[in-house]
């Protein structure tokens, strides 16, 4: 589809050069021979880019420029004038003009601009429509509360996005912490910078030190080049560290530096870096027990936990449940081209009654294994596989022939971390095993959780 140029010029002859010069580089033209005429037509065809006189015979292009901006300040709008001093180009760049062209006029100076300005404009446009699907899918809009106790998290959402304070958002594993996380980040001024998460507890001490801080190149075995930590690259949004509680004291000393001094240092380097973030942070786990424990510093709990979210487990809002499952439905039979024609009322009673220990996570992989397993089209009630059901438990005790003691031990893991949700804790409750252990045995099988 070819852009779209507003050409404003009271000239008949130079507008008819450019004009030809814009169609030539492929654009739609639209003139207008005022300023107030360009205005409406802006109004009406809403172009790509705008090329405007300085000089009109009622209002001047600066003005033009003004309102222009004022209606949609995406667009690139370039000043022509005759006047090629430095004092007038400065002034239009200042007001906002994308650039501006002298006369007497250099045609091949012209497209040049005018396509540059073009690709600017499309590029603004991908980032608008971008900005505006991230703040669709993550806004606190976006978010399903029915229940009394989300409708309050929806509140506390609203209070504190725009807010620099810092957040400790608690709840149990698979609630939805990292979702009310981006939220507060997507309702703030500071939605059009970056949100950057890190799971604490995915990182050994010395790679999480990296993740956070960044490295030099050379600083240490493997470090052959420089890495830009998790503060540099969320500078100017907001920074989510997940699993808080899984920090090693090590790293927990320079967290604290950095939230008191809004600076870092990279790993093996001495420049000191400023950093501008707002940090939001998660856990599973009592940080006051770990601080008596030892396992915590208090200094760096009491600058994390200006402000506490706490985020219900799914079994506190069942008010929830039947439009959260009927968006995963959407969502599975969207991603995997499946039709499902009816849901029957049982499916969701069955939903609404189970407690889910693995809240949403668990609610979501439940939903789109019936998703996926439907023949018919129809979910029901059997379609539905619970931890502890009969139909479970006889799945998980029948062992095919030829299946080693490593393979039954792969799919029994498997079995359970898809039931959970991928809950590593849960699982290694369920399976009497401590979550070192899950998680290295979901690294010697390879599994996808």
């Amino acid at each position: 589809m070819k852009p779209t140029l507003l050409i404003i010029e009271d000239d008949s002859d130079n507008a008819r050069s450019m004009h030809e010069v814009a169609d030539d580089a492929g654009f739609n033209v639209i003139d207008a021979a005022t300023g107030k005429a360009g205005i409406d037509l802006f109004k009406q065809h809403q172009p790509d880019v705008v090329l405007s006189d300085l000089v009109l015979p009622d209002i001047d292009g600066l003005e033009v420029l003004s309102q222009l901006r004022a209606l949609q300040p995406e667009v690139p709008v370039l000043i022509m004038t005759a006047y090629a001093s430095v004092e007038t180009s400065v002034r239009a760049l200042r007001n906002g003009a994308y650039d501006y062209i002298t006369k007497p006029l250099d045609l091949d100076d012209i497209q040049s601009k005018l396509l540059r300005a073009s690709e600017t404009s499309r590029l603004r446009h991908q980032v608008d429509e971008l900005s505006q699907s991230v703040r669709e899918r993550f806004a606190s809009s976006a978010i399903i509360a029915e229940s009394p106790s989300m409708k309050t998290v929806i509140s506390q959402i609203e209070a504190l996005a725009d807010t620099m304070a810092t957040v400790l958002i608690s709840g149990e594993s698979g609630t939805g912490k990292e979702l009310v996380a981006r939220a507060l980040h997507v309702d703030s001024k500071r939605a059009q910078g970056p949100f950057v998460a890190v799971n604490c507890g995915a990182f050994v001490e010395s790679l999480l030190e990296s993740e956070l801080f960044g490295h030099e190149k050379g600083s240490f075995t493997g470090a052959s080049s420089l890495h830009k930590g998790a503060f540099e690259r969320a500078d100017g949004g907001t920074l989510f560290l997940d699993e808080i509680g899984d920090a090693p004291l090590s790293v927990q000393v320079k967290l604290l530096r950095a939230l008191e001094e809004r600076e870092i240092r990279r790993v093996g380097g001495r420049e000191v870096i400023k950093v501008n973030v707002r940090l939001l942070s998660a856990t599973n786990k009592n940080l006051d027990a770990l601080v008596t424990e030892g396992k915590f510093r208090e200094d760096l709990l009491y600058r994390l936990n200006v402000v506490t979210l706490r985020v219900p487990p799914l079994r506190g809002r069942k008010e929830d449940i039947r439009k959260m499952a009927d968006r995963f439905i959407a969502k599975a039979s969207s991603e995997n081209s499946k039709t499902i024609k009816a849901v029957q009322p049982d499916f969701y009673r069955l939903l609404e009654t189970y407690e889910w220990p693995g809240n949403v996570r668990q609610l979501r992989n439940i939903v789109e294994s019936a998703v996926l397993l439907s023949v018919d089209g129809v979910l029901a009630a059997q379609a539905v596989v619970l931890p502890g059901s009969t139909r479970a438990l006889a799945g998980e005790l029948s062992v095919p022939d030829g299946m080693t003691l490593e393979q039954i031990e792969c799919a029994i893991l498997e079995s359970k971390l898809r039931t959970n949700g991928g809950n590593r804790t849960l699982t290694a409750d369920q399976l009497g095993l401590s979550r070192r252990t899950i998680q290295r045995k979901i690294k010697e099988h390879k599994l996808p959780y």
